[in-house]
């Protein structure tokens, strides 16, 4: 869950089976999983299966296999309450490479019940780009450069972190933002999602969570959650939201207040694989009080997400400090963008008409709040229509903001041609 948490929303181990001969070589496990897609709209995957690994080393070189397997025949009284999904034989071989890097072949093979799919996300499933191989291998490698990042020790950090030990406590601590913004809103662990009545887009889903346990603010929580087809690459709209003074232009997701980076992580390769600390400038603030803004972005060819929520100044120094921080409460907002090409028709890409598709991106925007400090508080109508309005005027900035770019670009293109 850990190391794809956009991907998985919940996975343990139920029963090992055989151990092995050393640490997890021979070792056989029975394991259940629940897959997401990052919206309410489309369904869980879940199952039970078996794993089993395996070393070999040959010529030097060391090879793993791990593989999933459905349980045909064993545990049939394991049911899921989703619909039907099981591991056909899938999993990774991993081969140590000469120059410190490994190569990893990945195979995703499943049977699956078909269930009715918001059109919106159909290609994006039906495709194999929400639960295949590739996403699977892209999602994998940027986590892999993630990890790298958190156990190294000379890497120079921009900002107001005093030490390697206090960088790795800040990159626990978003990834547990990252964790919580994914499972938040998703259709995992059952979790019933609402259509708003009468809202212009038919993609905005909307929960409520009674929450009364460490790690995010307690009492009633009113989650919302929309989906919109962007005709602009999935990496411009990425580079739009991830930076904190482009977006501090959209009014609705900056209330006004400017934000200035006090402290900087790099994640990886790409500039947009980092973790932010960011001081939201607005009149109140004061050297006794202090706002916030903890923020982590990732890409990677499969898709690309920007979350982020505010802390206080306490929270933070409590997580650099080395305290455990699974008690500073959290409730995330973001986005998950998605690249996705569309038919100038409005239908998905077909291999035979790849001259008429527009390049586009799937934008995914959820929004939280606490509406009430009482767990047991019924939502109101008014707090609906709240979110509904700020959700779909956040969309509506974002469009216009990408727009107004677009239109920017080609015009200077057109200025530096000769007529």
């Amino acid at each position: 869950m850990e190391l794809f948490p956009s991907l998985v929303a919940r996975a343990k181990c139920v029963q090992v089976i055989s151990q092995g001969v050393s640490g997890t070589n021979g070792c056989l496990q029975l394991m259940y999983a629940e897959l997401h897609v990052l919206s309410p709209l489309v369904p869980t995957r879940e199952a039970y299966f078996l794993r089993y690994c395996q070393q070999q080393n040959v010529e030097d070189e060391t090879h793993w296999a791990i593989v999933d397997f459905p349980l045909d025949g064993f545990h049939n009284s394991l049911q899921t309450s989703f619909p039907l999904y099981k591991r056909r034989p899938s999993g990774c071989l991993i081969q140590d490479m000469p120059n410190g890097y490994s190569r990893v072949t990945w195979v995703e093979h499943a049977e699956i019940e078909e269930k009715p799919i918001h059109q919106i996300f159909s290609h994006f499933v039906h495709s194999g780009m929400a639960f295949g191989a590739n996403r699977w291998l892209a999602v994998l490698e940027r986590q892999c450069e993630r990890i790298a990042s958190l156990m190294a020790t000379n890497i120079p950090d921009i900002g107001v972190i005093p030490s390697p030990e206090a960088r790795k406590n800040l990159m626990r601590l978003s990834q547990r933002m990252i964790r919580t913004f994914c499972v938040n809103i998703s259709s995992c662990s059952g979790q019933v999602w609402t259509a708003v009545p009468d809202s212009s887009d038919d993609t905005v889903r909307i929960t409520t969570r009674k929450v009364s346990e460490a790690g995010q603010p307690n009492g009633l929580i009113l989650c919302a959650v929309s989906t919109t087809w962007l005709p602009y690459p999935h990496h411009h709209v990425f580079d739009l939201l991830r930076d904190e003074r482009r977006r501090a232009q959209l009014e609705v997701l900056s209330n006004g207040n400017a934000l200035h980076e006090v402290a900087h992580i790099a994640n990886g390769s790409h500039p947009g694989n980092c973790i932010s600390l960011l001081r939201i400038n607005v009149a109140s603030n004061s050297s006794q009080h202090v706002d916030l803004m903890l923020q982590e972005s990732c890409t990677d060819k499969s898709g690309s997400l920007v979350v982020y929520s505010t802390v206080d100044v306490d929270s933070v120094q409590l997580a650099m400090s080395g305290e455990d921080p699974s008690c500073i409460p959290l409730l995330p907002l973001g986005f998950f963008i998605t690249p996705m090409e569309l038919m100038n028709d409005g239908g998905c890409k077909d291999e035979a008409n790849e001259h008429n598709i527009t390049t586009g991106s799937l934008l995914t925007v959820g929004l939280q709040v606490l509406a009430s400090t009482i767990p047991s508080a019924k939502i109101n109508l008014s707090s609906i229509a709240a979110i509904n309005n700020h959700l779909c005027t956040t969309v509506q900035q974002i469009s216009s903001a990408l727009s107004s770019n677009c239109i920017g670009s080609c015009n200077e293109g057109d200025n530096g041609k000769e007529k």
